[in-house]
């Protein structure tokens, strides 16, 4: 029977009202918050999804089924070699070391090195049959070379070659080019003399 003069009952309906009234609180902030968490990006910006990082992008790939190690050598005007024994010079960084299909969790034989602005001068590209598990040959190697100046929205493609090698250890120039002070491929300077990169590393 109900006892007007009991304050336990009085107690226990404040209680539920004060954690209702907390909770209710709480879901209102939430969702007044909920907007700021991710705001959605402004059309154009997404930089990292768009555009590649660096100004010089060198891109090497073969055959995806081989366990076939190939070796991308860069060198930027005035710096070091760049390969997978010196992975970073002042200008240009290794960015992936690939060793084929063996020991590596994806499928793409694929390497890739980004450059810290761009230097006017020449830049040569090599390519290194390191390690052949497989003993197919010959290995043919797509390498690409884009340039993604200041003044550039995206990375343009200056030189695209596909390179054969016949032998473990053998070393092939993909191309050499100059660029200009404004990120331009110099005409006429575009071609695939023999330059060392990896045996002139130190």
């Amino acid at each position: 029977m109900f006892d007007p003069w009991n304050d336990a009952d009085d107690s226990g309906t404040v209680f539920r009202d004060m954690i209702t009234l907390a909770l209710a609180g709480f879901v209102c902030m939430v969702l007044l918050l909920l907007p700021h968490v991710n705001p959605p990006g402004e059309e154009g910006k997404g930089v990292a999804a768009t555009e590649p990082p660096g100004n010089v992008i060198i891109e090497a790939r073969w055959d995806d089924k081989l366990r076939t190690d190939v070796d991308l050598w860069v060198q930027a005007p005035g710096d070091v070699p760049v390969g997978y024994s010196n992975k970073s010079g002042l200008i240009f960084n290794l960015l992936r070391d690939d060793l084929g299909s063996y020991a590596d969790p994806t499928e793409i034989n694929f390497e890739t090195a980004f450059s810290r602005g761009i230097p006017p001068g020449e830049y040569a590209i090599n390519v290194h049959l390191f390690r052949n598990l497989d003993n197919v040959f010959p290995i043919f190697v797509r390498v690409v070379a884009r340039v993604k100046a200041e003044h550039e929205s995206g990375a343009a493609t200056i030189a695209a070659t596909r390179v054969r090698l016949d032998h473990e250890g053998q070393e092939v120039t993909a191309f050499r080019f100059k660029l200009t002070e404004r990120g331009e491929l110099e005409p006429g300077s575009l071609h695939a003399l023999h330059k060392p990169l990896r045996s002139a590393r130190k």
